[in-house]
């Protein structure tokens, strides 16, 4: 029999429900799990995400470590998190980015989910690189509060940054060094340091 933590049971799962996963639904699975395996709700479907190599964790890592000093240095009251929250895109497609950053007070300790982050990062894996590239891009940029969407490359060691201008547009720089300017929230880092 597949146990929760098998992709065939998540496949299983999906068939068996016919109709899409609501955001709220994907949660309540998630929190009735006693391991949740690594997962996203995409179109209403559970997907299951791919194991990470030793480079994607690191700069992981390292990416949270940068932006926290960053929003500890601008004095912006505001929190950094590593992959595990959820960020809803509409009703039935919720993405876990690999690093975010929300502005505000600090959310209640059992909150599953993030609906303002202001600067979301992907840190590049094969697997999910053309996703990162298109789906993602178009969906965080849906939400009204993200300002910035890092596109990180551990292998290249380039940062690809997609930034929403005052009008609504979205423009891009890809860099290997020099300053980030994240405003808002005020936040200035460089790209070098993205990856230690």
């Amino acid at each position: 029999m597949a146990t929760p933590r098998d992709a065939s049971y998540i496949s299983c799962m999906n068939i068996a429900l016919r109709t899409p996963l609501t955001v709220d639904q994907y949660l309540a699975w998630a929190r009735a799990q006693s391991d949740p395996p690594r997962t996203e709700l995409i179109n209403g479907q559970i997907v299951p995400m791919s194991p990470e190599r030793v480079a994607h964790n690191r700069t992981k890592i390292q990416v949270l470590l940068t932006l926290r000093q960053a929003l500890l240095m601008a004095g912006v009251a505001g929190e950094v998190f590593i992959d595990g929250l959820t960020v809803p895109i509409d009703d039935h497609t919720a993405y876990e980015p690999d690093v975010l950053v929300r502005c505000g007070a600090p959310l209640p300790p059992d909150q599953m989910k993030v609906l303002d982050p202001v600067i979301v990062v992907e840190v590049k894996s094969p697997p999910t690189a053309h996703m990162d590239t298109s789906a993602k891009l178009i969906g965080y940029f849906k939400l009204p509060s993200v300002c910035h969407y890092l596109f990180v490359d551990p292998d290249a060691r380039r940062v690809t940054h997609h930034r929403r201008s005052a009008d609504g547009t979205v423009a891009a720089d890809t860099l290997t060094s020099g300053i980030i300017r994240l405003d808002p929230p005020g936040l200035t880092v460089e790209a070098a340091d993205l990856f230690g």
